[in-house]
């Protein structure tokens, strides 16, 4: 039960304020839907997209036992936080 809860808080945690959470705010703040039906949308395209990093990661613990893929998801995090702070300083 430890690790469930340890897997829930690191993903609530990581979620907190990224992009899916922010275009979700801007389709609230246009009210053209009401707040149910955006909420079930942005739901479901999380369940969606979590359901597909489950099974690729599920298939790629198959084929790939041999390379470590908390390395892999890490250097693909450093990589992409390397890419947006170039972003940034090259629009400044």
């Amino acid at each position: 039960m430890r690790e469930l809860i340890t897997m829930f808080v690191t993903i609530f945690v990581a979620e907190l304020g990224d992009k899916t959470q922010l275009a979700t705010l801007l389709f609230a703040s246009e009210r053209k839907f009401p707040p149910v039906v955006i909420f079930l949308t942005s739901a479901g395209a999380l369940v969606l997209g979590t359901a597909l990093a489950v099974l690729l990661g599920t298939a790629a613990s198959r084929y790939m036992t041999a390379v470590p893929l908390k390395l892999i998801a890490g250097i693909g995090f450093i990589v992409i936080g390397a890419w947006t702070i170039t972003q940034y300083y090259r629009g400044a």
